[in-house]
């Protein structure tokens, strides 16, 4: 579809092209700056406003404001010269992009201004083009995610793209083709949804789009969905499957979790995944939170997929940010004093994998209480079982546990699921922690580092094993760092 509105994105372009405009040429009350990019069915140009007073104008989209903008960009569709099916798809594709902006402006979805036909008899390949004014974006999440999205911006991204799904949806409205060329960011890299051109009107509980859409985004059932009257069934799922393929990209670099040479291998092993012929498979780059959030975003069926809705997963992230930010800013007199100890799962890199430690390995579970053995429980289910020891699955130990368990309150030395540590001691009222199953306690265990370890001995959260040996009590740390 639409190519990004932001510099540089030219995906088809070339001096022979007599459709092109140039620079300075005249479209409306816009003036042409520069191509932005090509797609199959349209061009997308940056112009600027050649009225010298452009706030007079007021048309504008529910939650913008009133000002109109100098810097737009103009999305070109030609009709000269396609057959009657291809025109009446071109004008219809307009007409949702229309449709939506008037009725579903939202500050994260691109703006939209106007729309209008093109009088060019000079350019007969660009005489009688649909012709759509939008709000002009700085680039695309594509190309944050060809250069690395940084580590502190992935979460705020992701849910600004929630919050533009869940309006999409609220409002009756499916995007249908989700994906980072369609994500863009402003100045500011705040996101806006774009390219509206297959979003979908629900009637009910579905919509119907045309047999069309981008291969590496579509869900399972999407593959095999029958062609009726009216184009094929599309829900409000289809939208949280897409997202899950971008958030398995903003953390693995653009890579898809499935795997293929093509769009169309990819779709073969979509089709595996959700016939339950093959696994679904992800980046060890994912932290556990975003692992398993992406996971419930590609769950197989659209069933599945239904409870994990874009305003849940929102709901969630937020409590996500929420919960890690209590933990870096001191708790700031929460009166819940609680912090996720999955944020401190994969904090160490591979390069500590050697810190595992592994003093009484062979002791059995019931001898546990008696030798004061104690053994790493993951509530995490992925990160149970796992012979190679991810690093994303390695849990931190704390260095004084009445601070925050957070990534400067925490040993190199990592553990794992079903690794046998020593405790000497115990303290009852440390730092509340919850785990991935909410289960809360403020218990922590002192347990003994590797010789030659700096500190010798370090903290476990009591959530984090299900032995309760019998140690005497420890006194309280008054400050471990």
């Amino acid at each position: 579809m639409t190519p990004p509105h932001g510099p540089g994105r030219i995906t088809e372009a070339g001096d022979e092209r007599t459709d092109l405009l140039p620079p300075g040429h005249r479209v409306g009350a816009w003036v042409v700056t520069e191509l932005i990019g090509s797609g199959g069915w349209s061009t997308v140009y940056a112009a600027r406003s050649a009225d010298r007073h452009p706030d007079r104008a007021s048309d504008r989209p529910a939650g913008r404001p009133t000002a109109r903008p100098t810097d737009v960009a103009l999305k070109i569709m030609p009709t000269a010269g396609l057959a009657p099916r291809q025109a009446r798809r071109i004008v219809e594709s307009a007409r949702r992009e229309v449709e939506l902006g008037r009725r579903a402006g939202h500050p994260r979805l691109i703006g939209f201004l106007e729309a209008f036909v093109l009088a060019a008899p000079d350019r007969p390949a660009l005489d009688g083009a649909l012709v759509l004014v939008m709000e002009r974006a700085a680039g695309s999440l594509r190309e944050l995610v060809h250069t690395g999205v940084p580590e502190a911006d992935r979460s705020r991204l992701i849910a600004e793209i929630c919050e533009g799904l869940s309006h999409l949806h609220r409002s009756g409205w499916v995007h249908a083709d989700l994906k980072p060329e369609n994500i863009l960011l402003g100045e500011d890299h705040s996101v806006r949804l774009s390219d509206f051109g297959l979003a979908t009107e629900l009637t009910g509980t579905h919509g119907y789009a045309p047999p069309l859409g981008t291969l590496d985004y579509l869900p399972p059932e999407r593959w095999r969905a029958p062609l009726g009257e009216f184009g094929v069934q599309v829900r409000p799922s289809a939208d949280i499957w897409a997202l899950g393929i971008v958030i398995h990209e903003v953390f693995a670099s653009g890579g898809s979790p499935f795997h293929g040479a093509t769009p169309v291998a990819r779709g073969a092993a979509v089709q595996e995944y959700g016939a339950g012929r093959a696994p679904l498979r992800m980046d060890s780059a994912l932290p556990p939170f975003w692992r398993e959030l992406a996971a419930d975003c590609l769950a197989p069926t659209h069933a599945a997929r239904a409870p994990h809705t874009a305003e849940r997963l929102l709901a969630r992230i937020r409590a996500h940010q929420e919960a890690r930010g209590a933990g870096v800013a001191g708790l700031r007199g929460r009166t819940r004093a609680a912090v996720l100890a999955t944020a401190l799962c994969g904090i160490a890199g591979p390069g500590l994998a050697s810190d595992a430690v592994r003093v009484v390995p062979s002791a059995p579970p019931d001898r546990a209480a008696a030798t004061g053995a104690i053994r790493v429980f993951n509530a995490e289910r992925g990160c149970q079982d796992r012979a190679d020891r991810d690093p994303q699955c390695s849990l931190g130990l704390a260095i004084d546990p009445v601070q925050p368990y957070v990534a400067d309150n925490v040993v190199p030395t990592r553990v794992w699921h079903g690794d046998v540590l020593t405790a000497d001691c115990q303290l009852a009222e440390g730092q509340p922690i919850i785990d991935e199953e909410d289960l809360r306690s403020t218990r922590w265990f002192r347990v003994r580092l590797p010789p030659g370890s700096a500190p010798p001995a370090a903290w476990l959260p009591a959530v984090r094993t299900k032995e309760r040996p019998a140690l005497p009590e420890c006194p309280r740390p008054t400050s471990a760092r």
